[in-house]
């Protein structure tokens, strides 16, 4: 179930890549004949998988943060096929990250923990040059107490989930609980299940999907199943319900790459109903992906007490739902 590609770029360090939190702290690309002549500063905004500006690009290069084979460039320089682009990004030390009152629906708190249902179009975290409107922002103003693990825009953030993704989520208060919590990510102890509505009729009840993933050769924003510097990715799948051209399923993630499932149901011939990267153009249609973390469990970093939290899917989903149903 694999195919080539380009290559992914290298990170260092990487701390629970399976939990997609790790820090984009160093990073590395080999440019392909198809981006040459490219400017670097736009190059690099594009295949950071943050909504970095590339004003704040430009200065990261005019800082010498931003090397082609390991020489500072200018912005405007004009990438070469074949040319090393090495970028090391600096600590968010300077990031004014403000509590804001953004609603937030909260499943479950303690003084270690925070459990949210995340809606639909909410960013999780901030990146430099969008400190604002973020899950984060939210978070900061009705905790006040997040953990510092992983810097100044992504304070408590142990995982996250697509912008466009609704559903569970958890934070934590304090470095002890996020060590916790992201060991468990780490080991796959952690229940992930997701409801979504895919294209097509899946045919098999239940199957699991183990094809590993890395950045997409023709479109750096996107990824795609490939042998070429991919990393393992899993996925177990459930049929829920059919209703002929589209099938309603229950993934379960084993690990947690960037986009994993939208990755893996495009592979499969099933993309996801509304997805606006890896899904079709016509038939239904949603703002954003129908794509649902309705099951989070996971072992108390401090009382060991297994918990586990369910959410129902939100309204835009069981609109469609009830449109297939009436049909």
């Amino acid at each position: 179930m694999n195919n080539g590609n380009k290559a992914e770029p290298k990170r260092f360090p990487a701390a629970s890549e399976d939990a997609q939190e790790a820090e984009l702290e160093t990073l590395e690309w080999i440019v392909s004949e198809a981006e040459a002549g490219e400017r670097i500063d736009k190059f690099v905004t594009d295949s950071l998988q943050t909504e970095t500006s590339r004003t704040q690009v430009q200065l990261w290069i005019k800082d010498g943060h931003v090397t082609v084979n390991g020489a500072a460039v200018k912005p405007n320089y004009k990438l070469a096929a074949g040319d090393a682009v090495h970028v090391a990004v600096p600590e968010p030390v300077d990031a004014d990250v403000r509590p804001e009152p953004i609603p937030l629906h909260i499943v479950y708190e303690d003084a270690d923990v925070i459990v949210v249902n995340k809606p639909r179009g909410l960013v999780v975290h901030p990146a430099p040059g969008h400190t604002s409107g973020t899950l984060v922002n939210a978070l900061l103003y009705h905790c006040q107490d997040l953990s510092g693990i992983n810097g100044v825009l992504r304070p408590g953030i142990v995982h996250r989930i697509d912008k466009d993704t609704s559903g569970l989520l958890m934070a934590a208060k304090n470095d002890q609980a996020h060590a916790g919590l992201a060991e468990q990510l780490k080991r796959h102890t952690v229940t992930r299940k997701y409801i979504a509505l895919v294209h097509g009729n899946v045919a098999h009840d239940h199957g699991t999907i183990d094809a590993p993933i890395g950045r997409d050769a023709h479109d750096r924003k996107m990824y795609t199943v490939t042998d070429k510097n991919s990393k393992p990715a899993v996925t177990h799948f459930l049929v829920v319900e059919r209703f002929g051209d589209y099938t309603l399923v229950e993934l379960k993630l084993e690990t947690g790459r960037t986009h994993q499932i939208r990755v893996h149901m495009k592979f499969i011939g099933h993309p996801l109903v509304g997805d606006p990267m890896y899904g079709r153009s016509k038939g239904l249609t949603m703002d954003g992906q129908a794509l649902h973390a309705a099951v989070l469990g996971f072992e108390h970093p401090r009382t060991k007490e297994q918990l586990l939290f369910e959410a129902p899917l939100p309204d835009d989903m069981e609109h469609l739902l009830h449109v297939l149903r009436t049909s």
